[in-house]
């Protein structure tokens, strides 16, 4: 296979699985209880992997954040590890790839989260899937998008495996396999889906129905959910670690989610993108027409939910936000639970600092600090902080002069 060079978008389907499986009635594997490395063995022992024997597989992490390993934040290398030894005794010629946020460089996010050490370890390429020019694809039944700019590898692997970490999400519920495939969109196309416009007719989130577009052709041919540590509440990066030690694996991503939803007690029937991609016939999440492992909710344990308002925690600041992506939300959160006091030590006492996120104020009252290139259109009524997101380093030193507080070095962004 191969990726064509080409200007105009072409015509690109990644949804038909080699793996054996009932499609009315697809099966989810779940083991628990044993750690990362031996829950995936197991979950995956039950898979028959023969086809993979001499084709090019991609095991697609969710490695794009910069986070150490047991933070919840990222794919665990002990799940990584096991999926590459058994792949690679299938058979199989191995990677590892990645595409992560706007300001995550691949190899360093790889370093961090452990799965460098692991890939290194068994001589496995690890794969920059930013590297190299995108390759613009259409989606034909497309509602909030008909077009996506795909990473070339997606045209180069016979085999792409989703493995995200078991999380939660400020915008879309929960994000495991079927948005974990979000990483394969080229670069900063991916921040594209959480600024598009409402969708006339739908009461969803124009992000979820984009997610359950995007999922109309680009589906994994087999996922398998990290359980092991994931993240509850405000997910997906600035939430709570969340040890569960159990892994989900199914040949339909919808299936598969769909259990993991039960085990994080959740129903992926309230999931808004799970909900529309499997109305259309993409997968399956209705629990009753799963076969899964039997016993399998003893490793359910719920995980809070996202707040509906990240000002609730902050009575003294003002948080406006108008068509934020998570990305920016994170980095102001993530900012003022570091360096909330700091602020307030720095700022007169009777005043409320106003931060505004988001590209859709058409104001913002003076004074307000404009975090991200988004709010770039603000700048002359507030005070203007760049980036796509700024770190919580780079807002501090803008308010106080000094990257440093309380011993701090931002490094926790």
């Amino acid at each position: 296979m191969y990726a064509p060079m080409s200007a105009q978008p072409v015509p690109f389907s990644m949804t038909a699985s080699p793996f054996s499986d009932n499609p009315e009635r697809p099966k989810v594997h779940v083991a628990g209880g044993a750690g990362g490395y031996e829950n995936t063995i197991r979950a995956l022992a039950n898979v028959d992997l023969s086809v993979v024997r001499n084709k090019k597989v991609l095991l697609k992490p969710n490695a794009g954040r910069m986070a150490a390993p047991g933070s919840g934040i990222c794919t665990g290398p002990e799940v990584m590890a096991a999926a590459m030894d058994v792949f690679a005794e299938a058979g199989a010629v191995v990677h590892v790839g990645e595409s992560p946020i706007t300001g995550v460089k691949t190899p360093e996010a790889f370093d961090i989260t452990g799965i460098a050490a692991e890939a290194h370890r068994r001589n496995i390429p690890l794969v920059d899937m930013d590297a190299r020019p995108f390759v613009p694809v259409t989606i034909p039944d497309g509602v909030a998008i008909n077009t996506l700019k795909l990473c070339p590898e997606m045209f180069e692997y016979d085999i792409v495996v989703s493995i995200p970490v078991m999380k939660t999400h400020m915008h879309t519920g929960v994000t495991l396999g079927v948005k974990n495939m979000k990483g394969c969109l080229w670069r900063r196309s991916k921040v594209l889906l959480h600024m598009l416009a409402p969708v006339e007719g739908f009461a969803e989130k124009p992000l979820d129905i984009a997610i359950a577009d995007m999922s109309g052709i680009l589906r994994p041919h087999l996922t398998i959910i990290d359980g092991t540590v994931g993240m509850e509440g405000i997910g997906p990066s600035a939430g709570s670690p969340k040890r569960l030690d159990a892994v989900v694996v199914g040949v339909d991503a919808f299936a598969a989610d769909a259990v993991a939803c039960v085990l994080m007690g959740k129903d992926a029937r309230n999931v808004a993108h799970l909900r529309i991609g499997a109305s259309r016939g993409y997968g399956v999440i209705d629990p009753a027409r799963i076969d899964v492992t039997p016993g399998f909710e003893q490793w359910a344990s719920a995980f809070a939910d996202p707040p509906t308002d990240i000002a609730i925690g902050f009575p003294d600041f003002t948080i406006l936000d108008q068509n934020s992506c998570s990305a920016c939300q994170s980095s102001l959160l993530l900012f003022l639970r570091l360096y909330a006091d700091r602020i307030r030590e720095t700022l007169p006492a009777d005043s409320k600092p106003a931060f505004a996120i988001g590209k859709g104020h058409d104001t913002v009252p003076p004074g307000t600090f404009c975090i991200g290139n988004c709010t770039r259109r603000n700048r002359d009524q507030g005070r203007f902080i760049q980036g796509c997101p700024p770190v919580g380093s780079e807002i501090l030193r803008f308010i106080t002069g000094s990257p440093y507080a309380d011993g701090r070095s931002g490094k926790d962004d």
